[in-house]
């Protein structure tokens, strides 16, 4: 099986295009753009596929695809984004009921160099290597990071009382 057959098993595999939605997901909180995104991030694989070096990261190869097209999204829409997070921010600092958060709305505080790596080790089960490969990373860093998130979501759970 050649290198185009194997991503495109790999891509009409429901869960798999499932993950990559909401891998997108994580960096633009917007449907709408996350669709846009892994559609982008399909077509731009397709045309590249000849530049995957092993047939072994195919997953991680695809997700640092993903990747480079959200910060694009992002840096392209970035007031949208702005705006976003500000009224996000008005609207916690309004209300003081903590009670409905869920662990995913949690996740969605955290900065995003910690929020990616909870995402990318908890919800797509990476190893601390393929984040660190993934992002370009030391796996140190990766591994202060994920602590420190932790950390942090910790502190939050406390807050909350969970």
């Amino acid at each position: 099986m050649n290198k185009k057959q194997l991503f495109e098993q790999f891509i009409t595999n429901k869960d798999s295009l499932d993950q990559a939605y909401r891998f997108a997901f994580t960096y633009t909180r917007n449907q709408q753009d996350a669709e846009d995104i892994v559609s982008e991030s399909v077509i731009k694989a397709l045309r590249s596929i000849h530049k995957l070096q092993n047939t072994q990261y195919l997953k991680t190869w695809f997700y640092k695809i993903i990747i480079n097209t959200a910060l694009t999204l992002i840096k392209k829409n970035q007031k949208a984004v702005l705006i976003d997070y500000a009224a996000l921010d008005n609207h916690l600092a309004i209300s003081d009921d903590f009670s409905n958060i869920t662990f995913t709305q949690m996740i969605q505080h955290l900065d995003e160099n910690y929020r990616i790596i909870i995402v990318l080790r908890f919800f797509e089960r990476m190893q601390i290597k393929e984040i660190a490969e993934l992002l370009d990373l030391n796996e140190n860093t990766v591994k202060t990071r994920l602590y420190r998130a932790l950390e942090l979501l910790k502190i939050d759970m406390e807050e909350v009382d969970l």
